[in-house]
């Protein structure tokens, strides 16, 4: 457990009151509800706009630990105060957790451990049940600051400060997770995966970790949905997998807008290269299942291409120190601009209108 400031949070099922466990902190011993589940939930985000201190999608704001661990007291305060204007009852609800002193000890998961004999289904079962453990952050603070253009170096370490920290999580930080947690199966490659949904007007979104492995796809992640995060190692092309997100989206009245494929990361984990998030960005609301499945197909050998190529060397170990932690670095390098972006032709934005079925502007969030 990290040796100043160590948070813990709990989340149970609705109905339940959830709990935040912290230490060394002026309100000391605490439990915290990370908000209810249903409309009043934040959502995933994908953090495309990491400039901004309150990010939104869906018309939901949530924010971002910028200031990494201990967590700062200007940071603990405002998550409170965002619990404090997102719960009906915060008042008395806020009074009762931050005044507690009996807290029950909350177990810390374990990093998985593998034998051998394991298969590779079984390990990726297994870190994805150590996901689950850290549980979905509803608290509408992100803990872990995740900057998409910083190196893969410097997002494991962020990664390590998962492990140690413990903490509930968000979609992004499931795939960054997810990539670290793999880093040492040299038999799985991994790759992101983004969505936009659509419901009542708002878009939102959500990604998950690629995983392909023995001629199948399958995928990691986190979100309040049990069908919109872990894919067992079982779809036998690309357009399989996403067809079963898909479903999925469908079953909550959401409309899937985009797909964004990235390609596969490296297993090095002091490589200096950035994620390419964005190798393919398919409009799938304007293509044909077959155009689809031609896209994916493109993509699929775009990936299996890379395999062959030769990664950038590792920085030495002093310049691997002089990066210095990411989460008290000084800054990011530039986002690279080279990097490929396919798109269907066609893509001019047109402006939807909402449709009388939008049920009142009510939301269900994935």
């Amino acid at each position: 457990m990290h040796d100043s400031v160590a948070l813990r949070c709990h989340h149970v099922s609705a109905g339940a009151s959830p709990t935040f466990a912290t230490k060394n902190i002026p309100a000391a011993r605490t439990r915290m509800l990370l908000a209810t589940v249903g409309s009043l939930e934040e959502r995933d985000e994908e953090q495309e706009d990491e400039g901004e201190e309150e990010l939104r999608d869906g018309g939901v704001p949530f924010y971002v630990n910028r200031s990494g661990f201990p967590v700062d007291e200007e940071t603990w305060e405002r998550m409170w105060r965002h619990v404090a204007r997102i719960h009906p009852s915060s008042e008395a609800l806020m009074k009762e957790i931050r005044g507690a002193t009996d807290l029950p000890k909350i177990p810390i998961p374990s990093v998985p451990t593998y034998q051998p004999t394991t298969t590779i289904p079984q390990r990726l079962e297994a870190i994805q049940k150590y996901i689950r453990e850290l549980q979905y952050n509803h608290t509408g603070t992100q803990f872990f600051e995740i900057k998409k253009s910083r190196p893969l170096t410097a997002l494991m370490d962020i990664a390590k400060e998962m492990t140690r920290e413990a903490l509930p999580i968000k979609c992004l930080e499931a795939v960054i997770l997810g990539i670290y947690l793999t880093n040492s199966m040299p038999g799985v490659e991994r790759f992101p995966l983004s969505f936009k949904s659509q419901f009542s007007g708002n878009h939102f979104h959500h990604i998950v970790l690629g995983v392909h492995s023995g001629g199948r796809f399958g995928a990691l992640g986190m979100s309040r949905r049990e069908d919109l995060m872990f894919k067992p190692l079982e779809f036998r092309t690309l357009m399989d997998l996403v067809q079963e997100f898909e479903g999925a989206y469908r079953g909550y009245w959401h409309t899937l807008r985009k797909v964004k494929i990235g390609q596969y990361v490296s297993h090095d984990p002091h490589s200096v290269e950035q994620i390419e998030w964005k190798h393919s960005i398919l409009d799938v609301d304007k293509l044909t299942k077959e155009e689809l499945r031609k896209e994916l197909e493109r993509h699929t050998r775009d990936m299996r291409l890379k395999i062959g190529k030769p990664a950038p060397p590792s920085p030495t170990k002093d310049r691997r120190n002089s990066m210095g932690s990411p989460l008290r670095g000084p800054g990011s390098p530039m986002r690279r601009i080279s990097r490929v972006e396919r798109r269907p032709s066609g893509d001019k934005k047109v402006l939807e209108q909402k449709s009388s079925t939008d049920m009142n502007g009510y939301q269900i969030r994935v």
